[in-house]
């Protein structure tokens, strides 16, 4: 048996691809698989998920179809871990010593601030708030002024000041200081997307809820044709994903493609020929 893989927040993935720790509708229809309808005997027959009950085969969903050699290329391109997300991204932002509570806090923090933002300077401003004091109590007794002096310059830093404190105000009066530990809570925060809501549910909670989609995932996607048809928005491409991607990948998707935007599929002049998918890449720039 293959010794496996480790997704990003820790969780170890079989050769198989199932993780050790089966999703509630994965137990559910392995039951529904194996058992019967619980009459007597168990002679009456449940159909399973890929079974018709008009007697023809359920038809296949769609994907892309040279997919799974892409992945494997853009694994083999990041397997180096040497882009800015992996030495700067939210996972290396937190406190790894500090107590739970605080480390989700500080994952959310994390998250609120890279938005449009290099890993780069988003690091910088989460060093500089570490070093401050980065938990519920110290943020509540600090005054926008002081806040925006830590975080600056990231993007749009003096709208994130007011939402990392009215964040944290409600997190302290409705959650005890700890973060919502769902997407639709989380959601509700000021400053918070879904994007950032699904990557927080994986890091901090250690949850696959859904994709992370930011700029680079959501352009790459679109290059590589990952998509049925053009998407126009992030949110767009994350559903658009998640309705062919196995959902064991869905939390390595996330970093592979991060780190694979900021070093080869760039927006702007892609370095193609240096790609390992520059043969069968729909989106690739060929040289004449």
């Amino acid at each position: 048996m293959s010794a496996g893989r480790v997704t990003r927040s820790g969780r170890k993935i079989l050769g198989g691809g199932k993780s050790l720790k089966a999703e509630p509708e994965e137990q559910a229809a392995a039951q529904v698989k194996a058992g019967s309808s619980g009459t007597a005997g168990g002679k009456r027959r449940i159909a399973v998920e890929y079974e018709a009950t008009d007697g023809t085969d359920k038809k296949l969903k769609w994907e892309p179809k040279t997919w799974r050699k892409q992945l494997e290329n853009i694994r083999q391109m990041r397997s180096g871990r040497d882009a800015p997300v992996d030495q700067m991204g939210a996972e290396k932002c937190f406190d790894q010593k500090a107590e739970p509570q605080v480390m989700r806090y500080q994952v959310l923090l994390s998250l609120m601030l890279s938005s449009q933002t290099k890993d780069q300077v988003t690091s910088a401003a989460m060093t500089r708030l570490r070093e401050h004091g980065l938990t519920v109590g110290r943020i509540l007794e600090t005054d926008e002024e002081t806040l925006g002096k830590l975080v600056y310059p990231v993007g749009f830093w003096k709208n994130k000041v007011k939402y990392i404190k009215k964040t944290t105000e409600i997190l302290q009066e409705q959650y005890g200081g700890d973060i919502p530990d769902n997407v639709a809570e989380l959601v509700k925060l000021p400053g918070v997307g879904p994007k950032m809501a699904h990557l927080i549910m994986d890091i901090a909670w250690h949850k696959v809820s859904g994709i992370g989609v930011d700029t680079h995932v959501h352009r790459i996607s679109n290059r590589l044709k990952w998509v049925k048809k053009e998407t126009k928005t992030p949110e767009d491409t994350r559903v658009a994903l998640e309705d062919w991607l196995p959902r064991d990948l869905w939390s390595e998707i996330n970093w592979l493609l991060v780190g694979f935007g900021q070093q080869v599929c760039l927006p702007v002049s892609p370095r193609c020929s240096d790609c390992l998918n520059r043969d069968i890449c729909p989106g690739a720039t060929k040289k004449k």
